[in-house]
Order: structure tokens, then C-alpha cells, then sequence
């Protein structure tokens, strides 16, 4: 316990899933967190969850695609807790088309979210960070923005793009002497809302989560908290040595 006690932390996309499960595990390890998504619905519950337990949370609208939304959730921030030492940027949606199934519009919708939101948090967090002298940047980004899938064409586009806009930024602060860590976390498929919309969409929805499944060599999908804990340790003092570095954790899958 206490592994961030006493940082402060914004999650995006943390009314469930990744986020939620980040949220909730940094809360518990100490951190004041502020939790955002451009929904209400859910946010709340994940709010009073946190309370419940002892934690420190609250909850902030925002479109991570907007830079005036950045910059209005900096500021509260700011106000609220006069700081910030955490960003993990987790907001992102997906859309299960190859390329030529894909239109301009899908990818434009894509890329607004997973690579604008993660461009616009990274460079907000870094002005905010600055003045407290450091702090760390985590970016959820995929194994699909490692290896392709025919399927994805976006989503595998937009991954690839946050994975090397994360060592563009984490070369800069290095550089710059600002001790601002910036470091990604690439998992595998994970048992979300958003994978069950995937496979729900496929022809046959139970055989194709078997052959997701198979693809990872543990033989099942892996769970939030998985993804969770590799943000916790990035997000930490633990890796004061680890920048520009991306986190795999996908049950064997690109071990192949």
C-alpha cells in the first residue's frame, strides 16, 4: 500500500474498463485522483466506490479530443489539488474495419480520440507538471500498435502512432531536464466492454473470443487490473529509470 501515496492523478475513459481499474487501484495506493470521461453515466458509481474504501476521487466531463476540455480539467485540477504527478492517459475507442471497409470518417473519429487526446493530454500534463518538478506520463497504447490485425486498420494506425509520440515526448523531457517520465502500456486483449463489442460484431461472436483466446499462449484474455498494475509501477517512484519504454502485457501474445 502507498506505493503513490500523496500524488495526483487524472485517468481518462475512467468510467470502466482500463481506467476504471486504474482509478481505482491508484486511489487505493495513496494517489487523489480525478477521473474523467466524456460520459456521465457510470462515473459517478466509480467515484463513491473509491470514497467508500478511503480514497480520494472525483469526477470531471471531458472530450479528450478537445483542447479547451484539456485545458478546463487542467485548471480544475490545479484549483483542487494545486498539483499534478500522474497522467495516465486511457480514453480510447475502436472500430472494428479493415481498410477498405473503413471510411474517412472512422479513421478521422479514431484518430481524434486515441492519438489527438493522448497528443493534447501528454503536452497539457507536461506545462503542468513542470512546475512541481517532474512527474509521470503513462499511455495506454496496444499490442495492435505493435503487431497488425487485418481488422483494425485505425486502431492498429492510431496505437502504433501514441506508442512513438510516447518516445518523442519522453526523449524531450529527458532532455529538457523537466523529470517527466513518459512510458506506455501496450496490453493484450483484455476482457472489456470494448473487446465483447468486437467479437460481437464478428459472424460467429463465441467462436472467434476462442480464437482470440488461443492467440494468447496463457489460453485466456486478461483482465483490466492486469493492465492496472503496469501503470501502477510506471506511474510510481519504482521507475524512477524507465522513460520512452513501452510496458507489454498480453499473456504471450507477441512473444510469438
Amino acid at each position: 500500500m502507498g506505493r503513490v501515496q500523496g500524488k495526483v492523478a487524472i485517468v481518462t475513459g475512467a468510467r470502466r474498463g482500463i481506467g476504471k481499474a486504474t482509478a481505482e487501484l491508484l486511489a487505493r495506493e495513496g494517489a487523489r485522483v480525478i477521473i474523467t470521461d466524456r460520459k456521465e453515466e457510470g462515473a459517478q458509481e466509480v467515484v463513491d466506490g473509491i470514497k467508500k474504501v478511503g480514497g480520494d476521487a472525483v469526477f470531471v466531463l471531458q472530450d479528450v479530443a478537445k483542447e479547451e476540455d484539456w485545458q478546463r480539467v487542467m485548471g480544475e485540477t490545479s484549483k483542487r489539488c494545486g498539483r499534478l504527478d500522474i497522467l495516465v492517459n486511457n480514453a480510447g475507442v475502436g472500430a472494428g474495419k479493415n481498410i477498405e471497409e473503413l471510411t474517412l470518417e472512422d479513421w478521422r473519429w479514431v484518430m481524434s480520440v486515441n492519438l489527438d487526446g493522448v497528443f493534447l493530454g501528454t503536452k497539457y500534463a507536461i506545462e503542468a507538471m513542470k512546475p512541481g518538478g517532474g512527474g509521470s506520463i503513462v499511455n495506454i497504447a496496444s499490442i495492435e500498435g505493435i503487431v497488425g490485425d487485418r481488422r483494425l486498420a485505425a486502431y492498429d494506425a492510431s496505437k502504433g502512432g501514441v506508442r512513438l509520440l510516447t518516445k518523442s515526448a519522453a526523449l524531450h523531457c529527458a532532455r529538457a531536464g523537466y523529470k517527466i517520465r513518459v512510458n506506455s502500456v501496450c496490453p493484450g486483449f483484455l476482457d472489456t466492454k470494448m473487446v465483447t463489442g468486437f467479437l460481437g460484431a464478428q459472424k460467429d461472436p463465441e467462436s472467434a473470443r476462442r480464437e482470440l483466446e488461443q492467440l494468447h499462449p496463457v489460453g485466456h484474455l486478461g483482465e483490466p487490473i492486469d493492465a492496472a498494475y503496469a501503470v501502477l509501477y510506471l506511474a510510481s517512484d519504482e521507475a524512477t529509470f524507465a522513460t520512452g519504454t513501452e510496458l507489454v502485457v498480453d499473456g504471450g501474445y507477441t512473444a510469438r
